[in-house]
């Protein structure tokens, strides 16, 4: 199991690191990612990311660390709940909307959606029934990466340059900018996160960005493929 300190470690770079072990951690910090987006976290959660100690402050992404952790500690979870709830979900929509399509092409359920469904179908992997929320959901995205780096699957470094890179960075430093400090120290990690990311994973000469609107081909139609 994760703990704090080597949940806050994941950014080291001393060479006498397990690439195994770093590899764990980045799909670590993708799992975190895709919860806190996603739902309210729960008092273990704060009370797991309040315990957070980075020990290099001279680490940009461990700054943002000890940021987050400061955030739980003075964070509720009844609070939180409200908060998430109208940055992130809303009745309608929230004040942020944390789907590829619309930060690609100002709406939902458009060819970005498309594009990844392909992806996922032909790396095997399909929605669970269960699941509302389409499959470009910032948190879904996140989770099929951290399967991709459990599985040492080369194909994370094209799946992230594909469907994260274009516009997750984007998303987050839009979140790092709302007023509640626990969601703007998340924002504030995920884009540290996501920029190294982005630096670091090899480039695939095999990636397109989809960043125009639908024509023919709806993603509706491609339902029955994925």
């Amino acid at each position: 199991m994760t703990t704090p300190e080597s949940l806050a470690m994941a950014d080291a770079t001393d060479t006498s690191t397990d690439t195994a072990e770093r590899d764990a951690l980045r799909a670590d910090i993708y799992r975190l990612l895709a919860r806190l987006v996603r739902e309210t976290p729960n008092a273990e959660l704060l009370d797991f990311l309040a315990g957070l100690e980075p020990d290099d402050e001279n680490s940009p992404l461990k700054r943002h660390w000890a940021s987050l952790s400061l955030a739980a500690r003075h964070a509720r979870v009844e609070s939180l709940h409200d908060v998430h709830f109208g940055l992130l979900v809303g009745v309608i929509q929230g004040e942020l909307v944390p789907y590829a399509s619309w930060y690609l092409t100002g709406s939902l359920m458009e060819m970005p959606l498309v594009a990844l469904r392909q992806d996922l179908a032909r790396l095997g992997f399909e929605r669970a029934e269960h699941v509302k929320e389409p499959e470009d959901h910032f948190s879904a995205m996140c989770e099929v990466m951290a399967m991709l780096i459990d599985a040492g699957d080369a194909a994370q470094a094209g799946f992230f340059q594909r469907h994260l890179s274009p516009w997750a960075l984007r998303f987050m430093q839009d979140l790092a900018r709302v007023e509640s400090p626990f969601y703007a120290g998340v924002g504030a990690l995920g884009e540290a996160f996501l920029a190294r990311e982005n630096a670091q994973l090899p480039l695939d000469p095999d990636t397109r960005v989809v960043m125009v609107s639908p024509s023919a081909t709806s993603p509706d139609d491609e339902a029955g493929d994925s």
